[in-house]
């Protein structure tokens, strides 16, 4: 029958075997799932080297795209304080020494941008850590352009963005859309004016192929043919001169796709 002393020494040992059993099943488990077997150490480390790689190449990625999409933030301009003399309603400390305000008037300075209120001493210390606030920035135009975008946080002003949009949406009118909305539009006029100027547009592209020694293409006739051909009789002087454009560039297509157009 065995002693106290050695059953005493199994019943400590048992959790040290539990474990280590524990360890083994869960080492098996892994290596189950990987579909690998460990043998010898060199061909363990055969085995775990892979996923050493793969593992460094997923860190890496991520280190990756989270610096591209730092890159992409808003970018951190800085911004001096826009200091006026401003008088205070009321009691008043400064936001940089905390000391009181004294005075009746003109006590101290604001910033215009951000609202920061200091003694106009303190002002030459303070940080170009302007944070511009909509409440305080409330124009567009004649506004200095980093307090604009630090103020709507954004990379640019949102104006630009808008015309500029505005601006290539209508220069990209595909050519053959034009075509046929030109080509609706003549088919409006009278019979007899749509075939006086479908003879004029085939005489100046008969103009055009001259070129080299009378100077006209179809872009000058169509300067000099516009005003005269489009300009509408209902229209003031300032009207008719800012249609110009419009006009020359009509004309323009009307000489060169006259066979097309008529």
């Amino acid at each position: 029958m065995p002693s106290k002393e050695s059953w005493s020494g199994r019943k400590t040992n048992r959790p040290a075997v539990h474990k280590s059993k524990r360890e083994s099943r869960q080492q098996d488990v892994l290596i189950a799932a990987l579909g690998m077997k460990l043998g010898s150490q060199k061909s363990s480390v055969t085995i775990w080297q892979p996923l050493k790689l793969f593992a460094y190449s997923q860190l890496t990625s991520l280190v990756r795209r989270a610096t591209l999409k730092e890159n992409e933030q808003i970018p951190k301009y800085e911004k001096v304080h826009n200091f006026k003399v401003h008088t205070f309603r009321g009691p008043h400390w400064c936001e940089y020494c905390a000391n009181f305000m004294w005075g009746l008037i003109a006590q101290g300075v604001k910033c215009a941008d951000c609202g920061l209120n200091v003694h106009k001493q303190c002002s030459k210390m303070v940080p170009n850590d302007c944070k511009p606030d909509l409440k305080h920035v409330k124009k567009v135009y004649s506004c200095d352009l980093t307090t604009l975008v630090k103020a709507h946080i954004t990379k640019r002003p949102m104006v630009v963005d808008m015309c500029i949009r505005e601006i290539e949406s209508r220069e990209t009118l595909d050519p053959d859309e034009q075509l046929e909305t030109l080509h609706e539009a003549l088919k409006l006029l009278p019979p007899a004016h749509c075939e006086t100027l479908r003879y004029l547009m085939a005489h100046l592209k008969r103009v055009t192929l001259h070129e080299k020694e009378n100077l006209m293409n179809a872009e000058n006739l169509g300067i000099v043919f516009g005003p005269t051909l489009m300009r509408s009789p209902e229209l003031d002087a300032m009207a008719a001169l800012n249609d110009i454009r419009y006009q020359r560039l009509v004309v323009e297509m009307l000489i060169k796709n006259e066979d097309i157009l008529f």
